[in-house]
């Protein structure tokens, strides 16, 4: 309901061609971690009231499944776990939820479901405009909660949606229109209000149908989850990269969203974008619209990056430390790893997460971490570390202080926020963005290498440091040691690829390697209105 519509056209157009194709390991992974979320809430809900509960037995056919939720439905059950209801031919629907909850006011069932990914977080206290509604995981009674703000997660809604029409096909639904989502942190039942959500879920529901079933036609369009699509490489004509890279879609350099509001002013095309000279669209809405028209004729160009300004600047001291961590899902932070002076260092636990070590490890990296600012700034020195998009940093510092507050060397949340909100605190992600136009992306593993730096490992990954972390710590088998050298070297290298770059950018010392003499400037992709655009081509290239 949410993903790509092409995506989901291939796959029920070419259903041969999915049954040769191994999961990837990330996905296994996640599947088993959401499964594993699953039933520990489960346990925890029936052992509270094993009486007021009916589990549908998962073993079951489905057919059998859907008649047994039927019967407890109609027999009043309080509460149902993992009801499935029955498969609807003529609209195609199917599915059910994780729990349905027996409306004891209105009549029929409230759909819940589990899953394992963050719905809610901490709201510092002050004003907000909304505040979401929440209910007890034991009792339902839904109230406005100011401690929580509301992460948006738009497929929860969707398929609320989903289950609420099946449930109103048999007289099942609510008569307020809700359901309820458990998240990762299953500490209450976050509260949807699916009034506004059900006509959006019909339209959708009406269309994705469509091209399930061969009545309407798609083509590739690049959106975020291409990165983890099997059709990206793969499928007819060589796949949707292919596809895209040889119609020269607008998609390539302007993904998402954009690509459907530059299609709503007939821009189909990397050619046409590169070619606008009028005013910017009205209903633009991502940012200069300049850029974009820069970055398509970088692309017919083949520059990697382009700089916004005469000067590339990022933030320098005498005293530099570069960081990069190492999660497993949302376990934790297994691995801290820092640059100092060239020499690289891990705080590292391989005892397999969730485990107490994880406090040690990391409060021994935060102690280190002050320690080296601390002689910095004793010895009248300017200190900053870097990090490559903060936001994974940030968390886990943040989630790791909490989890472990009190053991050695861990630090205060007021700590944290001290050191993260200061300028010793460097993203180098943030970096990039202000300093360059990126027509290919801007992850580390697409700008260090335009900086000249390489990593050993040529699949090194986040993705693929999953399953090298699963070997690693011997969840599935032995321990297998090799995979620990394998993590050490992909976290040294995420390290080093960031001191590299940010050397790059701003050198100590003017040198010919630099940002400043490489990388094309704005102004040499500039054209004036009816610019033949092999005139800036040929700048750019020059």
């Amino acid at each position: 309901m949410i993903g790509c519509r092409h995506r989901l056209g291939m796959d029920a157009a070419h259903p041969e061609l999915l049954a040769e194709v191994r999961e990837d390991t990330g996905v296994q992974q996640r599947r088993a971690a959401a499964q594993a979320h699953r039933e520990r809430v489960r346990d925890t809900l029936v052992a509270a009231d094993p009486a007021g509960w009916v589990i549908i037995d998962p073993a079951l056919p489905a057919s059998a499944r859907a008649e047994a939720t039927l019967r407890a439905c109609a027999g009043g059950a309080p509460r149902i776990w993992g009801g499935l209801l029955p498969q609807e031919p003529d609209t195609g629907r199917r599915g059910g939820a994780e729990i349905l909850l027996r409306d004891e006011r209105g009549g029929g069932y409230i759909p819940v479901i589990v899953v394992n990914h963050k719905v809610t977080d901490p709201r510092r206290p002050d004003p907000a405009e909304f505040h979401p509604l929440t209910s007890d995981l034991f009792s339902w009674n839904p109230v406005l909660d100011r401690a929580r703000k509301l992460r948006q997660q738009p497929r929860d809604q969707q398929r609320l949606a989903h289950v609420y029409r099946m449930l109103e096909r048999h007289g099942l639904a609510p008569a307020a229109r809700v359901g309820g989502v458990i998240g990762f942190h299953f500490d209450r039942i976050l509260v949807h209000d699916l009034t506004a959500v059900l006509p959006d879920y019909d339209s959708r529901f009406a269309d994705r149908i469509a091209v399930v079933r061969g009545q309407l036609e798609t083509v590739p369009s690049k959106v975020p989850e291409c990165r983890q699509c099997i059709w990206w490489s793969q499928g007819t004509e060589g796949g949707c990269q292919a596809w895209l890279n040889e119609h020269r879609d607008v998609s390539v350099v302007a993904p998402g969203s954009r690509a459907e509001v530059l299609r709503g002013h007939g821009v189909r095309t990397i050619d046409e974008l590169a070619a606008w000279s009028g005013p910017e669209p009205e209903d633009w809405q991502h940012g200069p619209f300049e850029e974009a028209v820069v970055t398509a004729r970088a692309w017919l160009v083949q520059a990697p990056l382009v700089r916004r300004f005469d000067r590339v600047w990022v933030r320098r001291a005498d005293v530099e430390v570069d960081v990069d961590l190492e999660s497993y899902q949302e376990e934790g932070a297994y691995l801290w790893g820092t640059l100092l002076d060239g020499r690289y260092r891990a705080f590292v636990t391989w005892d397999p997460l969730p485990t107490e070590d994880e406090g040690r490890s990391f409060g021994e990296f935060w102690t280190w971490l002050m320690e080296i600012r601390a002689q910095a700034m004793t010895a009248g020195k300017t200190f900053a570390a870097y990090c490559y998009s903060r936001s994974a940093e940030d968390k886990w510092l943040y989630e790791s202080a909490r989890r472990f507050a009190g053991r050695p060397g861990v630090p205060t949340e007021a700590q944290v926020t001290e050191f993260v909100d200061s300028i010793q605190w460097v993203d180098m992600f943030q970096a990039v963005t202000d300093q360059f136009i990126c027509p290919s992306g801007k992850g580390l593993k697409k700008i260090a290498p335009v900086a000249g730096f390489a990593w050993r490992d040529p699949e090194a990954g986040g993705e693929a440091s999953m399953s090298w972390y699963r070997r690693a710590v011997g969840y599935d088998a032995e321990p297998d040691l090799t995979q620990r050298t394998r993590l050490l070297e992909y976290n040294e290298d995420d390290v080093r690829a960031t001191a590299v770059l940010r050397e790059w950018m701003n050198p100590r010392v003017p040198r010919e390697h630099s940002a400043e003499r490489e990388v094309p400037a704005l102004s040499d992709f500039a054209a004036p209105p009816g610019t033949p655009p092999d005139l800036w081509t040929s700048s750019a290239q020059a």
